[in-house]
């Protein structure tokens, strides 16, 4: 870039000394103006890039930080429902342990009676 702006100094102080009416100067002096557009118009991409880099990285964090905020409620909703499932669970489970006491102790006294059989007919 240095280089480019010591050309076109170079340039201007030709064209100062000479006569700057010179079709080549004319052309010359066309050729920097075109040169200025495209380094303008080149500086003006890159900012428009970097603005939309930097929307995309807003974009980008914030997508995350719903997507944190989803995941966690949909955690607290699932946690919840296995926390109804482990309660049905314990009451069941308590309902059948209570019938199965019952029929130990319905079933305790022909399970003895049983056994002292087997026991004295041998």
């Amino acid at each position: 870039m240095e280089e480019k702006v010591l050309e076109d100094i170079r340039f201007h102080q030709d064209t100062v000394a000479r006569q700057a009416n010179s079709p080549l100067h004319l052309i010359r002096e066309k050729e920097m103006e075109i040169s200025g557009q495209v380094l303008a118009a080149k500086k003006e991409a890159e900012d428009i890039v970097a603005a939309a880099r930097k929307k995309a990285v807003e974009l980008k964090n914030r997508a995350e930080d719903e997507a944190d905020k989803l995941a966690a409620e949909h955690e607290k909703k699932v946690l919840a429902e296995v926390d109804r499932e482990i309660a049905q669970l314990d009451v069941s489970t308590g309902e059948e342990i209570e019938t199965l006491k019952g029929l130990i102790k319905d079933r305790t006294a022909s399970a003895v009676t049983f056994v002292a059989e087997r026991v004295t007919s041998v």
